[in-house]
């Protein structure tokens, strides 16, 4: 990685006046540029208050549960939890929603368990599914079968992110914001919940009084909390830091099952996930470090500081010295837009060289829980493992995520990142960034 002291500050965190459920820059005129950056001094709007409404799922014979079709309080993003964060749903759990806009219902979405202490042990926490963007709703159905002995208190948990509800715009050629057919206008990711590190107590921390680290890329634009409308009334405990304070690598995910959207949905998708993790889950705050969507934007994730070492909760054994990165959307079947990848590289090249860290480098890691990854590798508590700087969530965990086709332009990722095309004028001392992301 070619390395230039710069100025941490250099395209400093964008300020922009989400209203609604809207939020994001549009890609250029040609659909695949990066996303526009944001004009500092905007008026700022917010904060959206999100609301979960709760319905209980009733038991229906040996390992089965439903909550039958019908209408509800208008929603967006969806997911189902229990009382117990110990306590396995070991059967299928699938639900599906109605569109506000036409009184279509949805297929069924199948909802994946995420793993008891992914924000460490927290009291008041709960069991729950990942949660899943379905846009604009006013209706619901669940079902669960196969399960053996369910877990008590079984709730599905409808998120209003806050703000004005609209649907988005139907695209032939986009599905959940993957790539289709050359497409690179990719649409909303699935989403892969996230993981913290098992630990009895958080590591104390000191908030950080002065700038993180100057990187050897330049910082990108990133939009703040206070721009797509946190409620930070429900992040009353404040941020907590990374134990060694280094971000040594940084792993990649998608939100599965994500539902088509608009970059102008991309703040709301945001704000829904933080108030589940919040709100539903038990969690500190929102668990990714970062957020990005089809268009480019980046979004501020947990609270602490954009060039600060931020503990995330988003790769279950792996947090204590890393950052997550979510792109909204599901890439299982589809690559990400130009625009997205151009995004995670630039984001994950101003954290890693933060410290002294190269996109196509590696790491030494060590585990925080024993456990075997996607591809059956194995890791003991305690001990250090070797891990590329860019990694994928199944890398660390055994899940799916960031999907096949995302997972598999990492690689390009990380030769063709700012990090390794970083270019500076002598004369006037201005970064940019030469990004050359392959057309998939």
């Amino acid at each position: 990685m070619r390395g230039t002291a710069l100025a941490a500050a250099i395209g400093a965190a964008a300020v922009l006046g989400i209203q609604g459920w809207a939020g994001g820059a549009e890609p250029g005129p040609d659909g695949n540029a990066p996303a526009k950056a944001y004009s500092a001094g905007v008026k700022e709007t917010g904060p959206f208050e999100g609301e979960v409404h709760k319905l209980a799922l009733k038991p229906k014979g040996s390992g089965e549960a439903v909550l039958s079709q019908q209408g509800t309080e208008p929603f967006g993003l969806l997911g189902v939890s229990w009382t117990d964060p110990k306590a396995e749903v070991k059967g299928t759990i699938e639900a599906r929603a109605r569109d506000a806009k036409t009184g279509k219902w949805s297929h069924w979405i199948a909802l994946d368990p995420v793993k008891a202490g992914m924000d460490g042990v927290r009291p008041g926490a709960h069991g729950s599914t990942e949660p899943v963007w379905v846009g604009a709703s006013d209706g619901a159905e669940v079902r669960i079968s196969g399960g053996g002995v369910l877990p008590a208190g079984l709730e599905l948990n409808l998120v209003d992110p806050g703000g004005a509800i609209s649907p988005a715009k139907k695209n032939g050629s986009q599905k959940n914001g993957s790539q289709k057919n050359g497409s690179l206008n990719a649409g909303p990711a699935a989403f892969a919940a996230p993981a913290a590190d098992p630990a009895p107590t958080d590591p104390p921390t000191t908030p950080p009084s002065v700038p993180g680290p100057v990187s050897t890329a330049p910082q990108p634009n990133v939009v703040s909390r206070v721009a797509w409308g946190a409620d930070e009334t429900m992040n009353n405990e404040g941020p907590i830091y990374l134990p060694g304070g280094k971000v040594k690598a940084v792993f990649v995910h998608h939100t599965a099952d994500t539902q088509p959207y608009d970059c102008s949905q991309s703040a709301a998708i945001v704000r829904g996930i933080h108030v589940y993790h919040v709100k539903t889950n038990g969690w500190r705050d929102l668990g990714y470090n970062f957020l990005v969507d089809k268009c480019g934007t980046i979004f501020e994730g947990r609270q602490g500081g954009v060039d600060q070492p931020v503990l995330g909760a988003h790769t279950f054994g792996w947090n204590n010295e890393t950052a997550g990165i979510a792109v909204l959307g599901d890439y299982s079947a589809g690559g990400a837009s130009a625009a997205a990848q151009d995004a995670i590289s630039r984001i994950a090249a101003y954290k890693l060289g933060q410290y002294g860290g190269a996109m196509n480098g590696t790491t030494t890691l060590t585990a925080g829980a024993t456990q075997t990854n996607f591809f059956g590798t194995a890791f003991e508590a305690g001990k250090p493992y070797t891990f590329k700087s860019l990694s994928g969530h199944r890398d660390g965990f055994n899940t799916e995520c960031p999907g096949n086709q995302l997972y598999g332009q990492l690689g390009a990722l990380r030769t063709a990142g700012p990090a390794a095309q970083l270019n500076v004028d002598a004369t006037s001392r201005t970064a940019t960034s030469r990004v050359r992301v392959p057309r998939t």
